[in-house]
């Protein structure tokens, strides 16, 4: 087992718009336990789901748990302070939220609070094991955690790695930062959610499933989601330049598919360029394993 993950047992609460997931970490870093329900939002819905979720595993333990609960949660997060704010997808706006607190008090724990792409970041660490790694979340939207000598980089103002918002095309569509032509309009499951609209499963396994099988139109639109995201891979490598680059996030449950064709990407990107080629970055990518529950691991790791 990875050192990264082993130590003292270890909670972790990932808090998402639609669903909270918790676990439970043994010495070893095995899952010992996992619990997943349905986000309520607002201030009063996460922390009633937060509470569910602590008790549920709990529970599945079968002993109180008494460590301290490492917790992602999307927006701008105020560590020092413990303070979220911004967080749309919670239903959180306005005014400073206090939610590493007010989660205290309703769990009867300490908690440590934290962004959730940056506490997948040090899961995805502990499973590239290597303390120069950025994690690259393909979900609703797209952004990039970054851990350097083994430390999260934050940034100044919380911005550190938000890739998503890089304009790559002025003829683009409008992004909801305000800008025009984002990465984020073209290499992010939002956006290929309007590229490829379907009611019967998730975009992302239709749209590879159609693309396997030959459709055309299905294969046009893969490429470009695919040259997006590795777009967003050659920014990170030449601003940062990672030992390890990891994919996740909701659209990376396709699979090694999608490692492959972002890796052929790469590679077409670098067939003009030498200099760009010589740095190998397909070589530095993989994939978080299906179903592996990255930011709820990084939120155990971040608690620990």
């Amino acid at each position: 087992m990875n050192a990264a993950l082993a130590g003292t047992r270890a909670v972790g609460l990932d808090i998402g718009g639609t669903k909270t997931h918790g676990v439970v970490l043994g010495e070893d870093g095995e899952i010992l336990a996992q619990v997943r329900e349905s986000t309520l939002p607002g201030a009063d819905g996460v922390l009633a789901t937060a509470g569910r979720v602590f008790e549920a595993l709990q529970d599945a333990t079968g002993a109180p748990l008494t460590c301290r609960v490492g917790v992602g949660v999307p927006g701008l997060v105020d560590v020092e302070r413990g303070v979220l704010r911004h967080a749309v997808n919670l239903g959180v706006n306005g005014d400073d939220l206090p939610l590493r607190d007010l989660l205290a008090e309703r769990l009867g724990v300490a908690v440590v609070l934290e962004n959730d792409v940056n506490v997948a970041a040090l899961a995805a660490r502990a499973l590239a094991g290597a303390d120069d790694v950025v994690y690259v979340s393909v979900g609703t939207g797209l952004a990039a955690g970054l851990v350097i000598d083994g430390r999260l980089r934050r940034g100044e103002h919380g911005a550190a790695g938000e890739i998503g918002h890089v304009p790559v095309d002025p003829a683009g569509s409008q992004c909801g930062c305000g800008q025009t032509g984002c990465l984020e309009t073209i290499a992010s499951g939002g956006a290929l959610a309007k590229a490829w609209p379907t009611t019967d499963q998730p975009p992302a396994a239709a749209l590879f499933a159609a693309a396997a099988a030959g459709d055309h139109a299905a294969v046009v639109v893969r490429d470009r989601f695919c040259w997006g995201v590795a777009s967003a891979i050659r920014v990170l490598g030449l601003t940062i330049d990672p030992e390890r680059i990891v994919l996740g996030g909701g659209v990376s449950e396709v699979g090694e598919p999608l490692r492959e064709e972002v890796v052929r990407q790469l590679r077409a990107l670098g067939e003009g360029s030498p200099f760009l080629a010589s740095l190998g970055l397909a070589e530095r990518l993989s994939i978080v394993p299906r179903h592996y529950p990255v930011a709820a691991v990084g939120a155990a790791i971040l608690g620990r």
